[in-house]
């Protein structure tokens, strides 16, 4: 029976070690709440580190059978393991660079480099040795980014989610890691890649492209021939649980409480770990301008301000704390009264009852992280106003801005800003509070934790099917073989073979791209068989497509069917076609050239073609989309046709075709075998216009009108090679 295995840094659970003696108790976390739903049925396990270092093996033995019955299975870490993997890369190069303190706090370490890797392997290991057919891994955040590639190389079939619980940052930001190309690789080795937003997976596709040789065709990364996809996926809480806790009466106790001790005072609460991410110290700042600014608050508000403790032993979180422990003496200090402190600061966690009473009874929740993946907290504090009361101040960098439209959302940046939002919480009317608390619980409601789980799972068989349809279409031995048998029962054969990216690889200067011994070989031995017609069909000028293949005995249609050659027949044009659009249309592409360094406009005879394959990754296909939007207009209204291609914008007669071209030459006899191969868009003519009996074969790219694919000219080269072979 087939399992779902949760793979995480940490493990769900919390295990204390007294004098020898260990303790077992389960986490409250998000993560936690919304996967146990999955790892707690059947036989699912989950995999992770158990949160301290264990190495007596009678100790570890007693772990790995106390956790058994939990359904968790733990990996062990060494003192050096964790300081190296977990506190030193993750939490000192990652943790910065995916949010965005990358100068201040980024320590880049070649051991820390090993150690993560070895980490990784360590997972790696215990998720095959139960791995088995039919089962689904999900691992899990950004201590685990090259888990998937290394499961996926010993695995090659088996369905795995990765999903990152933080920031993905701009190329610019992920560039400065060393390691990054390597990184994307493991990312890459799941079949489904979770964010909690858009803009994460834009710049997480923005950075697979421009560092890594592969494609992506809208949200969708072609990894050789398995496509993989980035998506985004809220996560939600389990927001029953939030609203049922302030009807218990132990939380009904603490509201009571907390009601009576600041009676006529509004409370603004505060929740965080401590993190330079969380925007603690600018919060503090805004609080402390308020009260300058509004004396009027003075005595009638209070800042009650939780700070979980985290990474203590870490210098700048130590330097951090005692930044907010001097901030928070200030304001204190400076503003107290007799009978009224301004905030009051807890470093310290709360249990889970004593937090819903502070949500429930709490007039405005303070949330402006810098830069936070989703932040929970935010929809905890909706889900637990019952009453519909209250207002969120939500920064805009967190991913629950996306989703939680009805708060006051602010940049945490903006010290003055968030002083406003602060005064327009405390003044809003009930009635408004209303409104917007109703539509953010409803959203809270709607997008839960569960209905999280549920949509990526739903997602990730959705993938799992879509690579098994690529994967029929791919050429392998089986259907090459299957082409072959018909080719050789075949009396009369036509074979259209595109040039640039099929024949030949793709290269940036466009005059080196010529044809080779090896080409020449295969190209011989396709013509000297009498019934074959071979065609090479390409984009280039007619000129030289006659140097390089005017002796061959080949078929030539150049220039995307504007010329055509027969063997031994001079080279004829379509006739009408006219090029005086060019003095038109020349001085418009000279422009985008001047604006895009590496740019260049080659002209044919009867089109223009600007090329972008020399200029910077990015720049390039902006100026190509600006171009397009420039010249729709203008193309439309002389007949002319915009082709976007392989780095490349052509504009041609509309008479232009390739399909038209292709058909042309299969209607002039009766052919049995039809194969057309070709990479880019101006091909999809052929294989749109040639009949569904035609063998259709698109290269390097899975999406296509083709029947078939191939992934590189060198795979097209075995392909004919194959074909043509002597029986």
């Amino acid at each position: 029976m087939s399992k779902t295995i949760i793979v995480s840094n940490r493990l769900p659970v919390k295990i204390s070690n007294d004098e020898g003696s260990l303790s077992f108790s389960s986490s409250e976390g998000g993560l936690a709440t919304g996967l146990g739903s999955i790892y707690q049925d059947n036989n699912n396990i989950w995999i992770g580190w158990p949160g301290l270092e264990i190495g007596d093996p009678g100790q570890q033995q007693e772990v790995i059978e106390n956790l058994q019955s939990r359904k968790l299975l733990p990996v062990f870490l060494t003192q050096e393991e964790i300081s190296e993997y977990y506190e030193g890369f993750s939490n000192e190069i990652l943790w910065p660079i995916f949010h965005y303190y990358a100068s201040t706090y980024t320590n880049y370490q070649q051991s820390n480099w090993d150690f993560y890797q070895s980490v990784n392997k360590k997972f790696s290991d215990a998720v095959l040795s139960i791995v088995e057919a039919g089962d689904t891994i999900w691992i899990h955040d950004y201590q685990l980014l090259l888990l998937p590639g290394m499961i996926r190389a010993r695995q090659p079939k088996v369905t795995i989610g990765f999903f990152l619980h933080i920031p993905f940052p701009s190329y610019e930001m992920f560039r400065l890691i060393p390691w990054r190309a390597e990184l994307l690789e493991g990312m890459l080795g799941a079949d489904l890649v979770g964010f909690h937003t858009y803009d994460d997976v834009q710049h997480f596709i923005n950075a697979v492209v421009r560092i890594l040789p592969h494609n992506s065709s809208s949200n969708v990364i072609t990894v050789k021939d398995r496509p993989v996809v980035a998506e985004a996926f809220p996560m939600g809480i389990d927001d029953q649980k939030y609203a049922s806790l302030p009807e218990r009466p132990e939380v009904q106790e603490q509201i009571t409480h907390l009601k009576e001790n600041f009676l006529n005072q509004k409370v603004i609460l505060s929740v965080d770990r401590l993190d330079y991410s969380k925007g603690i110290l600018q919060r503090l700042m805004a609080f402390e301008q308020l009260l300058a600014l509004y004396p009027e608050y003075v005595e009638k508000i209070v800042l009650y301000m939780i700070v979980v403790p985290s990474r203590d032993a870490v210098p700048q979180y130590k330097e951090l704390r005692n930044e907010i422990d001097k901030r928070v003496g200030n304001i204190n200090s400076l503003y107290r009264t007799m009978d009224w402190t301004p905030i009051h600061y807890f470093y310290r966690s709360f249990p889970i009852e004593t937090l819903s009473a502070l949500y429930n009874m709490a007039h405005v929740g303070l949330v402006t992280p810098m830069r936070d993946g989703m932040n929970l907290v935010s929809k905890e504090f909706v889900a637990s106003k019952t009453e519909n009361t209250g207002v969120l101040i939500l920064s805009e960098m967190a991913g629950a801005s996306k989703e939680l439209l009805d708060a006051l959302i602010v940049n945490p940046n903006n010290i003055g800003e968030i002083i406003q939002a602060i005064v327009t919480a405390l003044n809003m009317p009930e009635e408004e509070q209303k409104n917007r608390m109703e539509q953010m619980r409803l959203v809270v409601s709607q997008f839960n934790v569960f209905h999280w789980v549920k949509v990526y799972m739903d997602k990730l068989a959705e993938v799992k099917e879509l690579q098994k349809s690529m994967q029929s279409r791919n050429v392998d031995s089986v259907v090459a073989k299957r082409i072959r048998s018909n080719y050789l029962a075949a009396k009369k054969r036509i074979l259209f073979l595109d040039y640039d990216g099929t024949l030949v690889g793709f290269n940036a200067n466009i005059n080196k791209a010529t044809p080779d011994l090896d080409l020449y070989d295969i190209i011989k031995r396709l013509v000297q068989d009498e019934k074959n017609k071979v065609v090479v069909i390409s984009g280039r000028d007619y000129k030289k497509l006659e140097e390089w293949f005017g002796n061959t005995g080949v078929h030539m249609i150049s220039e995307h069917g504007a010329w055509q050659r027969s063997k031994d027949q001079p080279w004829e044009s379509i006739r009408g076609l006219n090029d005086q659009w060019k003095e038109d249309i020349f001085p418009i592409l000279k422009t985008y050239v001047d604006r895009t360094p590496g740019a260049f406009i080659e002209e044919k005879s009867f089109s223009l073609v600007w090329h972008y394959r020399k200029a910077q990754n990015g720049l390039g296909e902006l100026r190509s989309n600006e171009l397009i939007n420039n010249l729709a207009y203008l193309t439309k209204d002389r007949g002319l046709q915009l082709l976007p291609g392989n780095k490349v914008i052509e504009i041609k007669n509309i008479e232009v075709n390739k399909g038209k071209a292709a058909l042309g030459c299969l209607y002039s006899d009766d052919y049995d075998f039809v194969l057309a191969i070709g990479d880019d868009d101006t091909d999809e003519d052929i294989f749109k216009a040639l009949p569904e009996t035609a063998y259709t074969i698109k290269v390097g790219s899975t999406v296509s009108a083709a029947a078939y694919y191939l992934r590189s000219p060198n795979e097209v080269r075995n392909f004919l090679r194959e074909l043509s072979e002597p029986v």
